[in-house]
């Protein structure tokens, strides 16, 4: 009796350790478009989350996307939770996201080239 429960307990743990990733959905959006989304997805919501942008009565980040890429709420889904269930490689796309994201960011940060407005001593009109 002893010697079967452990057995079970063996094959319960050996057949629990397996990873399993989710298949392809029907739609599948391939890794690098995934990356464009995630990127969009990020810059829309932060551009929403600023006080600037309440004031404009912008779509969503999600709607904007659906219609960017031709894809519909249930496609984005099924393809977020593929890429999702394998973390490694979404943690890959998501800093591959970031460092778009950081090199956007330092375009940004130079100054401004010289206005070509004539100088009017310091007021403004």
């Amino acid at each position: 009796m002893k010697k079967g429960i452990f057995l079970l307990a063996l094959s319960l743990l050996f057949f629990s350790c397996k990873e399993d990733v989710l298949p392809p959905p029907k739609n599948k959006v391939d890794r690098e478009t995934m990356i464009n989304i995630l990127y969009d997805l990020a810059v829309l919501e932060a551009a929403r989350s600023q006080s600037f942008s309440t004031r404009v009565n912008y779509p969503t980040a999600v709607a904007f996307v659906k219609e960017k890429y031709k894809i519909d709420s249930l496609t984005l889904a099924e393809n977020t939770k593929y890429y999702a269930s394998d973390l490694k490689d979404y943690k890959k796309m998501y800093e591959e996201v970031r460092k778009r994201l950081d090199q956007n960011r330092n375009m940004g940060s130079s100054p401004p080239p010289p206005s070509s407005a004539p100088d009017v001593g310091g007021v403004v009109k």
